[in-house]
């Protein structure tokens, strides 16, 4: 799909990714083409799976979230079986915003969210310590977010 991706249809993902908010019009605009053409493509790409959604990125201090945890997790047994089972638990817990499956000496690291430290340790111990097969997980609290970004960057050089 990345091949497919004009240098017009990369200008649109850059500015929605940078506000999903602004108008077709706007858009247009911005790179050199008439509503009807902008609003044809962002569709083409919504329909493609390029654009998957579109979100409100939320300052999590203003709403209570004073933890984030990446929580490295590693199973007593990697079949298909058991990693589709731990999958299955892990990914419907609203504290659990991302489950990445890797490779090297852990199976997957979990980006936790949680009110307070205290939050944390009962979620560890009600939760995470109760999912079937988990071998052993460790916790690095996040301290400061020196970056964060959610846009995908493009020329990135192969």
């Amino acid at each position: 799909m990345r091949d497919q991706l004009d240098a017009k249809d990369q200008l649109i993902l850059e500015i929605l990714q940078n506000d999903s908010t602004i108008s077709v019009k706007d858009i247009g605009e911005k790179i050199g083409l008439s509503f009807t053409p902008t609003y044809e493509r962002i569709k083409n790409l919504e329909r493609n799976g390029v654009i998957k959604k579109y979100v409100a990125l939320l300052d999590r201090f203003k709403i209570g979230v004073e933890i984030v945890v990446y929580c490295n997790v590693t199973l007593k047994e990697q079949s298909k079986e058991a990693l589709d089972e731990f999958e299955k638990i892990i990914t419907p817990i609203p504290q659990v915003l991302d489950v990445i499956s890797l490779s090297g000496n852990y199976d997957y690291m979990l980006k936790i969210v949680a009110n307070d430290i205290r939050s944390y340790n009962d979620f560890v111990v009600n939760v995470i310590s109760n999912i079937p097969n988990i071998g052993q997980y460790h916790s690095s609290i996040v301290m400061n977010e020196c970056k964060k970004e959610t846009a995908y960057p493009f020329g990135i050089k192969e």
